[in-house]
């Protein structure tokens, strides 16, 4: 690594800041353990890709104060998870481009990020790139993994077996009660 290189997995976003810094890579999906632990594990699953990524911060002057720390983030990859129609293999392809903002510490992070659309985060000594971009595409993906047009037809169930068919409803005991309280006059 070079003078004034910063290292992702080791960010000092203060000093990256402060250079106007950028940085870009890729790494392997399987270096990001929690996206890629839900893989199909069967042969016809999509390999794992890379995650491409792209980071840049700066500082942002304020009127009367102290500029304010923003990095900006981008990612994508294809990540492969199993189709909750089909349950076949589906590679959802998942990006993020998202601005975050630091601030000193933990408590005005959260009081920031309650009363702001901004994405607030306290400033840590050190930030693992590679992790925050691991918990942004986690956010990003679908609650529900799904082809949108699955690759096979589905299997349609015929004829309900005797087993699975509905039991005839019974008489309920209490509509014939209601028919006996009945008055003459009222037929």
């Amino acid at each position: 690594m070079k003078p004034g290189e910063q290292d992702p997995r080791r960010l000092d976003v203060a000093t990256f800041a402060t250079q106007g810094g950028e940085l870009q890579g890729r790494w392997p999906l399987a270096d990001l353990p929690r996206l890629a632990e839900d893989a199909p594990a069967t042969d016809d699953a999509p390999a794992l890709s890379d995650v491409s990524w792209a980071a840049h911060a700066e500082r942002r002057p304020v009127k009367g104060g102290e500029p304010e720390l923003w990095l900006h983030l981008e990612a994508s990859a294809d990540v492969p998870r199993e189709c909750q129609r089909c349950l076949a293999p589906v590679a959802l392809p998942v990006a993020i481009d998202r601005w975050l903002r630091f601030v000193p510490d933990e408590e005005l992070a959260a009081a920031l990020d309650a009363d702001s659309e901004d994405d607030v985060l306290a400033l840590p000594r050190w930030l693992d790139l590679q992790e925050l971009v691991e918990d942004e595409l986690l956010l990003a993906l679908p609650l529900v993994p799904r082809h949108d047009v699955c690759p096979a037809p589905l299997p349609m169930a015929a004829e309900p077996s005797a087993d699975e068919m509905p039991e005839p409803e019974k008489a309920n005991p209490f509509a014939a009660l209601a028919q006996l309280k009945r008055r003459p006059d009222q037929s």
